[in-house]
């Protein structure tokens, strides 16, 4: 069984919409994996910032995070600069991950100036799910569907395309 645990960099999850759509699919998930979602706190900052601003803010979060994440956790960082993959991928990887004996993932999302440089190169790999920006509690619920899509294409089970 994967424990996939999602690590946030920001605050709680306040759309009721986006809040039903991700338990929705952590509940369908539980056949499959156990799910962990980690959100740490983000770092409070005034809405204009310096480039330098920008980085230290990144890089409070970005300890956050790490502060959750143990030594044999294989980590995903979502960054726009990630690989793309197609849900077929995302599922051949996921696949071959448990066969080599990775059963501990951590997805991490940034908040919103993104993740820090210390997550990016702590992760085993980047993942971009397009070259557009999206919010990060959407990207929560873009995620969930597809890790869940994921699973359900490596057991064979019909999954709509």
């Amino acid at each position: 069984m994967f424990l996939c645990s999602f690590h946030y960099s920001f605050g709680k999850l306040k759309e009721k919409y986006l809040k039903q759509g991700i338990d929705e699919y952590v509940k369908r998930l539980g056949a499959y994996a156990k799910i962990e979602i980690i959100e740490v706190s983000d770092e409070k900052a005034p809405e204009i910032l310096s480039d330098a601003e920008m980085t230290q803010v990144k890089q409070k979060e970005g300890e956050r995070i790490l502060a959750k994440i143990s030594q044999d956790t294989h980590v995903v960082a979502l960054a726009i600069q990630g690989k793309m993959r197609t849900s077929e991928e995302l599922a051949e990887n996921l696949d071959k991950l448990a066969t080599y004996g990775k059963s501990k993932i951590a997805f991490s999302i940034g908040g919103s100036l993104g993740i820090s440089d210390d997550v990016v190169k702590r992760a085993n790999e980047t993942l971009s799910f397009s070259k557009m920006t999206f919010p990060h509690q959407l990207m929560r619920l873009i995620l969930v569907e597809q890790i869940y899509r994921a699973f359900r294409i490596n057991r064979g089970e019909p999954y709509h395309k």
